[in-house]
């Protein structure tokens, strides 16, 4: 099996990587008081700005102050000296975020670092901000979801903004190493969705946020892994726009595309309706429907089972088509040619 950057063992290592993050960011001191705290902002791009879709749907419906998620250059205008801002950056050069987290540092916000040093690390030190380091070991930003999205979960239960956080990530890595159990061996779910969708194009279909965070993950784990298209988009906003593109061309949809649907059981009844119908309707114009419902304990366990899973599935992609999952050069060209010329 083609796998020079070792992905496939870095997928199953997800459980003993979010510990490892957990741990490093229990050390992490000055931090702001909860009193201090009005918004919460997370910044980063790629596998690093899942991080904060993670925050936004695990933590945000319990947290008493709203959470946003920047990605991109600029940021806020309200972001300011009662601001917390997680600046995440999976090298620490990451051209994005390194300009919007010194904007927030100018803006006087308190702002939290996690990355694996780079140009962001120096920052943090002018900045005198906290930093979470990255783990060495991690080969590929898209292979440290765990390192980057689990420090700000413990970081805002130490502040007072997420209580239970600790509990919620016990449950999520049990649930881990169950499933992880579950994808050993040839013949596992993994495996036999990678087949079933073969050279057709995924559209990774979830409901509501959990749902429609781990379809993201999806959708970006087969473009990186396999290096194949693939596209997403959540319940219930597709039934209100994206449906209605399955109008036509069925004879051209069947032979191109198959659905995938993520489930779980945080899903409003209205969504589970929807969903019924929606495969009424797709099962006539796709090649097919498959569904992965989510196992585990709390909203963070279910979403990073999805998250497992999508990443056994595409990584078996790249191994069915002989291809090299960990390298992405179409990436690493068009940062170079986007860097300033020295």
């Amino acid at each position: 099996m083609l796998d020079t950057l070792g992905m496939w063992e870095a997928a199953a290592g997800l459980p003993e990587q979010i510990e490892r993050a957990a741990t490093a960011a229990a050390a992490i001191d000055r931090l702001p008081h909860h009193d201090d705290v009005e918004h919460v902002v997370v910044l980063g791009m790629g596998g690093s700005g899942v991080a904060g879709d993670v925050l936004t749907v695990v933590a945000g419906p319990f947290m008493p102050v709203p959470v946003v998620v920047h990605k991109g250059y600029g940021l806020p205008n309200f972001v300011d000296e009662h601001t917390l801002v997680f600046a995440i950056s999976f090298s620490g050069d990451t051209e994005e975020t390194i300009e919007s987290a010194s904007d927030a540092a100018d803006a006087g916000a308190r702002v939290v670092v996690i990355a694996r040093g780079g140009e962001l690390g120096r920052l943090a030190e002018r900045w005198s901000a906290p930093v979470v380091d990255v783990d060495a070991v991690i080969p590929m930003p898209r292979a440290g979801l765990g390192a980057v999205a689990i420090p700000p979960l413990v970081l805002l239960e130490r502040i007072g903004l997420f209580p239970g956080a600790s509990a919620w990530i016990e449950a999520a890595v049990e649930q881990l190493r169950r499933r992880r159990d579950q994808l050993a061996g040839e013949h596992n779910l993994a495996a036999d969705l990678a087949r079933h969708i073969g050279r057709q194009i995924p559209i990774v279909y979830g409901g509501g946020g959990v749902g429609g965070v781990a379809a993201l993950r999806w959708k970006t784990q087969f473009n990186e892994n396999a290096k194949m298209p693939a596209f997403h988009n959540q319940v219930p906003e597709l039934c209100h726009n994206e449906v209605c593109g399955w109008g036509q061309n069925g004879d051209v949809t069947r032979q191109v595309f198959r659905v995938v649907n993520l489930r779980h059981e945080f899903e409003h009844p209205q969504i589970v309706r929807r969903f019924d119908l929606l495969d009424d309707i797709l099962r006539e114009v796709v090649g097919g429907v498959d569904e992965v419902v989510a196992e585990g304990e709390g909203a963070l366990a279910q979403l990073l089972d999805l998250v497992m899973v999508g990443d056994f599935v595409t990584l078996h992609r790249a191994a069915q088509e002989g291809l090299d999952p960990g390298p992405v050069p179409v990436l690493d060209d068009l940062k170079r040619l986007l860097a300033p010329a020295r």
